[in-house]
């Protein structure tokens, strides 16, 4: 089993999506148990679905140096960083270590495809039409390169793509860079939008619910898509003694199908014995857990078999029938809300949720509650079976 690992503040972070922009949008859905799905009104062909769409985008604009990059995944990564004090935080971090002492660590899973899906509707003799013949937009390190141009970091910057883990994972390789001695501080996040490759394609594998997604439940039928933007910038504990930390997270591949979970849950088992191992604790000390939960029959099956490894004081939720199933984002998205939970000592609830599976019942939480919260974990595991655990906590609860 892998050593505790020395935790790392986390000094600033923020969540964009369907319920909002910035944190006082999200603590205030989660405490009311107010929903951001609706009726699918992006795809250009129709499909009876709900989706997590962020208002907004479509009217946010890009500063003039930076409007060669314009897409609406960079757009939405753009209104993202300017919640909460980020920017300003990430200027400071840059100033305080330099340039190229902060690394950017971000997941995706599309990227900007969908300006290049554009691009392929409105070819114009066979090519590229003119206004989106920019290359730096048609490549899945687009968001990367634009947030590092965005921030003006220019320290270590990684795109880590492995579907719905990829910005779970990013606290890791971040971590480990820090670690090394490769940077002083990490920016990570996640941005991923609606597009039609996601929208149509988990629609062919029958993976679409045409209503609001209701994971864990006896009677779910499939998952919301959604897009969010979400950051968090780490650094050493000593830099700030009063904020969340990461203590601990954990990775693994099941290496058992391109799209479904190993039947028995090893892999996620195996992610999970790493986080706590890392963070020097057992599961009875997590308080909270935010499930992955994208309300799949075969996903909430298996990620259910973890749950017995906590004491049924536990917590436990998907909050993905809040905002959908944001795919490369939807590590961020979630690890803003477990943080989210430390915070404010609010246990989010299982949105969507009326006939909980029993094999889950004990531990999920139906309805928002009021919970001191010290340590709470993050769940991660995306198609092909990569999969992430982070475990967060509050400051001086291991002390």
């Amino acid at each position: 089993m892998p050593a505790r690992i020395e935790p790392l503040a986390i000094t600033a972070y923020s969540a964009t999506s369907a319920l909002g922009c910035g944190l006082a949008a999200h603590f205030d859905a989660l405490r009311e148990g107010r929903g951001g799905l609706r009726i699918n009104d992006f795809s250009c062909a129709p499909l009876d679905c709900r989706v997590g769409r962020v208002a907004g985008v479509e009217d946010a604009t890009l500063p003039a140096p930076l409007e060669h990059w314009d897409c609406r995944n960079n757009r939405l990564a753009w209104l993202g960083l300017q919640q909460d004090g980020l920017h300003d935080a990430i200027a400071h971090a840059v100033g305080r270590y330099g340039a190229t002492r902060v690394a950017l660590v971000l997941g995706t899973s599309t990227a900007s495809v969908g300006a290049t899906e554009e691009a392929y509707r409105r070819l114009d003799g066979g090519r590229f039409p003119a206004d989106l013949r920019r290359p730096e937009i048609h490549t899945p390190h687009s968001l990367t390169a634009f947030v590092a141009d965005a921030t003006n970091i220019s320290g270590p910057a990684l795109t880590i793509s492995t579907a719905c883990s990829s910005s779970a994972k990013v606290f890791a390789s971040a971590a480990r860079l820090i670690r090394l001695g490769l940077a002083d501080a990490a920016l990570v996040g996640g941005v991923d939008t609606l597009c039609e490759s996601v929208l149509f394609g988990f629609h062919s594998l029958e993976l679409v619910s045409p209503q609001a997604c209701r994971p864990f439940d006896v009677q779910r039928d499939g998952i919301s898509i959604g897009e969010a933007a979400a950051f968090a910038l780490l650094e050493r504990a000593e830099v700030a003694p009063d904020v969340p930390r990461l203590i601990g997270y954990g990775e693994s591949s099941d290496a058992y199908h391109m799209s479904a979970p190993e039947p028995e849950g090893r892999g996620a088992t195996a992610a999970l014995d790493d986080a706590l191992a890392r963070a020097g604790i057992d599961a009875a000390r997590v308080d909270y857990v935010n499930l992955h939960g994208t309300a799949t029959l075969k996903n909430d099956e298996v990620e259910a078999k973890l749950l017995p490894r906590f004491p049924t004081r536990t917590r436990a939720s998907s909050t993905k029938g809040f905002t959908g199933h944001t795919l490369g984002a939807a590590g961020a998205l979630e690890a803003v809300i477990a943080l989210l939970a430390i915070g404010h000592g609010v246990v989010p609830p299982n949105l969507g949720c009326t006939e909980p599976m029993p094999e889950a019942a004990a531990w999920l939480a139906l309805r928002p509650a009021r919970q001191a919260i010290d340590i709470a974990l993050s769940n991660s595991f995306g198609f092909g079976g990569n999969n992430a655990c982070l475990v967060f906590s509050r400051a001086g609860a291991l002390a």
